[in-house]
């Protein structure tokens, strides 16, 4: 059983002591209209949301050039700040992992954990990349073999080493490295938060480092940018899910149009159901969700193993987990870099957009990741993805590979459009119609448990660390990234998504600093909770 909060406050943290603060949390909250909203990060978000959507709605041809531009400039000009910052990250997990600091318990020694192994795990999945592996799968591999999507070193498409190279290039952008930014956040939010008695906020995390200005302008700056990338890039997966889910119905039922009025149909039955497991809360809306997307999951992947070249799948695990392993030191590699398709186009690209997700997800798992060890938070969202990535991408990205190398079907091609890939491997295979019914619901289920956790998130962090806001306040916010998208995909189409998702993307630049300041403060929290419960002293 877990200690109460009434039992946990009662006992004597001496950590508490070193990071104490004169702060509590709502300290500048202010109640509107039955909502506790922290001043100014609540209407300084909501401001700049209004506004850029505004601007983009208005101006979409200029907004679409604008935004691409500056994500260009940061990707081209920065792309060994994101290289060498991303490298960095894996190293200090893997640092921490193997360290005596694995010890600490998140939530102090005698902390529990608030959810079972398998809840807390599908949680972590669904919350991190699932939509990401549904959407690329297929057409990621098959793009890098066939060189619509570049192929890693320039190596001649459609070959044996196109093919090696294809899935460790894929591995490279699904793995570690992605993982280990999201650690990164996740468990400095956790350890500062129930550890060191701070609020669930951005912001928290610095305390070593800026102390008391955490809480004023510096901080403010911090939690609201954090607040727009996060909003920014749901609302802009939501309206490209819509697009995907559309095509998928399209493709299988002909007299379901792939237009507008679809997808908008899909924005407003996945926000309905959102709001509804945001009522609910973790337990009863997105625990119960992610479990039933990990099972439908797992359904889908052994069907597709099953009823496809399983011996050539099974051992195409290895082989990828070969070619990454072979590839990941080269691949992190960014002096003299020939292959720009691949390495700005994707690696760095892929980079920016995980670095500018990490406060969402990062928050997200640090909710529900109390009562774990460091290291164990390490392995679950570190190491068990990683491989668990790689049986996925196998299974999905080799059985396109092996109907391109066949000449079976619309990938023989190659990929044309990348939100039909996945149907269209699906439709070389036995109950087309059943499995890719799945991949649909599966697809709409991981985008409802994104949205129900990204309102969570911004909802902590626009109430300056509450957890326990009123529930009217996560319902704006579910609202909200329905409504933007919505209202992008009607007035501006995929332009308007494309706009702002790479405003999203620009966000990543300064990120990638914040979370190389995150990790030395990390540091500092971890070195004085272990020197405090296992030497009986602090360090100063």
């Amino acid at each position: 059983m877990s200690v109460s909060d009434k039992e946990s406050s009662a006992i004597h943290n001496p950590l508490h002591d070193k990071y104490d603060t004169d702060h509590e949390v709502g300290d500048n909250n202010v109640e509107i209209m039955g909502m506790d909203l922290h001043n100014p990060v609540f209407f300084a978000s909501a401001f700049f949301v209004c506004l850029l959507v505004i601007l983009t709605l208005l101006f979409p041809e200029k907004s679409s050039n604008y935004y691409g531009a500056a994500k260009d400039w940061s990707i081209g000009n920065f792309d060994w700040l994101f290289m060498i910052s991303s490298n960095i990250f894996v190293l200090f997990c893997l640092f921490l992992l193997v360290s005596p600091y694995g010890k600490v318990r998140i939530g102090g020694k005698e902390a529990d954990p608030d959810f079972s192994l398998l809840s807390w795990f599908a949680m972590l999945f669904a919350a991190g990349m699932g939509i990401g592996l549904m959407f690329f799968g297929v057409a990621e591999p098959v793009g890098y073999f066939t060189s619509e999507n570049a192929t890693p070193f320039n190596v001649p498409a459609r070959t044996e080493e196109a093919q090696a190279l294809a899935m460790g290039g894929t591995m490279f952008h699904w793995g570690l490295h992605p993982w280990a930014i999201y650690a990164v956040v996740g468990l400095s939010l956790a350890f500062f938060t129930y550890n060191c008695n701070l609020p669930l906020t951005i912001r928290s995390t610095f305390y070593p480092i800026f102390g008391e200005r955490v809480w004023g302008t510096t901080g403010n700056i911090i939690d609201t940018v954090a607040v727009l990338a996060t909003i920014f890039g749901l609302a802009t997966s939501l309206g490209y899910g819509a697009s995907q889910a559309a095509g998928g119905l399209h493709f299988l039922y002909d007299e379901i149009p792939n237009n507008i009025t679809t997808q908008l149909a899909i924005i407003f039955g996945v926000t309905v159901v959102a709001l509804f497991s945001v009522v609910r809360g973790l337990d009863g809306g997105v625990k119960v969700l992610s479990n039933i997307n990990m099972s439908l999951a797992a359904i889908l992947m052994i069907f597709v193993l099953v009823a496809g070249s399983t011996v050539m799948l099974l051992n195409g695990i290895g082989s990828t987990l070969m070619s990454y392993a072979e590839n990941v030191l080269p691949l992190s590699n960014w002096i003299g870099r020939e292959d720009e398709g691949y390495y700005k186009g994707w690696t760095i690209f892929y980079w920016a957009w995980w670095i500018s997700w990490s406060p969402f997800v990062g928050m997200f798992i640090a909710r529900v990741s109390k009562g774990r060890t460091v290291r164990q938070f390490l392995a679950a969202v570190l190491i068990i993805p990683t491989l668990l990535t790689a049986v996925w991408m196998t299974i999905f990205g080799r059985s396109g590979i092996n109907q391109v190398k066949n000449e079976v079907g619309a990938l023989a091609d190659g990929v044309k459009d990348s939100s039909l890939a996945l149907f269209q491997m699906l439709e070389n295979l036995p109950l087309t119609t059943i499995t890719s019914t799945i991949a649909i619901i599966l697809v709409l289920v991981f985008f409802i448990t994104s949205s129900d956790s990204g309102s969570l998130v911004i909802d902590s962090i626009t109430a300056g660390g509450k957890v326990d806001a009123p529930v009217t306040q996560r319902v704006f916010w579910a609202v909200m990234e329905g409504v933007i998208a919505a209202v992008l995909l009607f007035g501006g189409g995929a332009n308007a998504l494309g706009a702002l998702q790479s405003a999203a993307v620009t966000v990543g630049l300064p990120f990638s600093v914040v979370l190389l300041l995150m990790c030395v403060s990390l540091f500092l929290g971890l070195r004085s909770a272990y020197n405090l419960n296992y030497k009986g002293k602090v360090l100063k």
